[in-house]
């Protein structure tokens, strides 16, 4: 089974991704690194610009019939049995990303891309079984032990979890409103 988890950066894919592929017993991918070994994508400035459809096909390829986790922004464009999207509050996001040192401009990008679901509605567009959650004030431990209760009883299609529309006034501070 290939299990895609997927989100904003700064939602806590990679540590989730690693502790749930432990529990589950699963290999663990990250598409960077994926990416970066197979020679998928270029290099713009910090950034590493991938092509889904390459990635897509690749991992499809090196995966199919194996049981792994793939983490990363991109993973909800590769082929997968099941994505989980990672949601949290855009604040957090926010406070994490400029902890990671993020530039301005990107850490608006994500807030943004946060607050307005776009990881949430691609996997939608690209896969059946989408499966959100929301890690805002949860442990790893307890996202893992949420998702794997979910794998348990069946569960292929859980979306409309969160809401950030009540936190416009939070997130405002982090947009980049064309003003500055």
């Amino acid at each position: 089974m290939i299990i895609a988890v997927t989100g904003t950066p700064g939602v806590g894919k990679t540590t989730v991704s690693k502790l749930l592929s432990r529990r589950l017993g699963y290999g663990y991918v990250g598409v960077k690194e994926f990416a970066v070994e197979n020679g998928i994508g270029r290099p713009i400035g910090e950034e590493l610009e991938i092509d889904v459809d390459e990635l897509a096909g690749k991992m499809e390829k090196a995966f199919s019939g194996k049981n792994v986790v793939i983490d990363g922004h991109l993973s909800h464009f590769v082929p997968a049995d099941l994505v989980i999207v990672l949601r949290a509050h855009p604040k957090l996001v926010a406070d994490r990303l400029k902890k990671r040192g993020y530039s301005r401009k990107k850490l608006s990008e994500n807030v943004e891309a946060e607050f307005i679901d776009v990881i949430l509605v691609e996997a939608l567009e690209e896969n059946e079984r989408v499966i959100e959650v929301d890690a805002t004030g949860k442990t790893p431990g307890e996202i893992v032990e949420e998702i794997i209760g979910l794998l348990a009883r069946g569960t292929q299609k859980r979306v409309g979890v969160v809401d950030w529309s009540d936190a416009y006034d939070e997130v405002i501070p982090y947009l980049d409103l064309g003003g500055d």
